[in-house]
């Protein structure tokens, strides 16, 4: 009678763990898309920026990264893709350090001229958790995203683009603030196209 018993708890064991595990599997690539589809990018763009110019010292912005960030207003409010304007629905920052507040500060002459709140729940080395936060849940189909730059070339390979083909050996220079990265999908979600754009202010 024991046997038997042992026997049927093992049974219910396997059985048990079995069910486990598909439901662990169903959890985990349920949110990841495939052959690149994802029905949250379907028809979207994807704007990444560079946090504008830092200081010496500190966790702000420099005198010309407080410019940049203004004249980021217009910037976006005039943006346009295929010669269609385009009106951003999400804004997405790198969350504050102890380092640094520039991602967010970055953002926000722009979030308040749009009245978007910024969506800081990322920190930088989270670029993962951003890119399948992005490709699993519906944030709008215009969205703007402002890192830091050592992270943005992973961050642009988790959405689906090859960062060699963007940044010169997979990097984006230190010295440079002024590119803005264009991701574009196609109706089933997939990217559809990359460039790097030099702004021009």
């Amino acid at each position: 009678m024991r046997c038997v018993m042992r026997l049927k708890d093992i049974k219910l064991t396997l059985l048990f763990c079995g069910l486990l595990g598909v439901a662990l599997s169903s959890t985990v690539f349920a949110e990841l898309p495939q052959d690149g589809k994802s029905n949250a990018l379907t028809n979207a763009v994807i704007l990444v920026i560079r946090h504008a110019e830092k200081p010496d010292k500190g966790d702000g912005l420099a005198p010309a990264g407080k410019t940049r960030a203004k004249a980021y207003v217009n910037f976006f409010k005039n943006y346009t893709v295929n010669r269609q304007p385009l009106k951003l629905d999400h804004l997405f920052a790198a969350a504050d350090s102890k380092q640094s507040h520039r991602p967010r500060l970055t953002l926000e002459p722009t979030s308040k001229n749009l009245g978007l709140s910024i969506d800081c729940q990322f920190e930088d080395e989270q670029f993962q958790n951003l890119a399948d936060e992005i490709r699993t849940k519906l944030h709008g189909k215009n969205i703007l995203i402002c890192w830091h730059h050592g992270e943005i070339p992973q961050l642009v390979q988790a959405l689906g683009a090859h960062s060699d083909q963007l940044f010169r050996k997979g990097k984006w220079p230190d010295a440079v603030y002024n590119w803005v990265i264009e991701l574009r999908y196609d109706s089933d979600g997939r990217l559809a196209g990359a460039r790097r754009i030099n702004e021009n202010f």
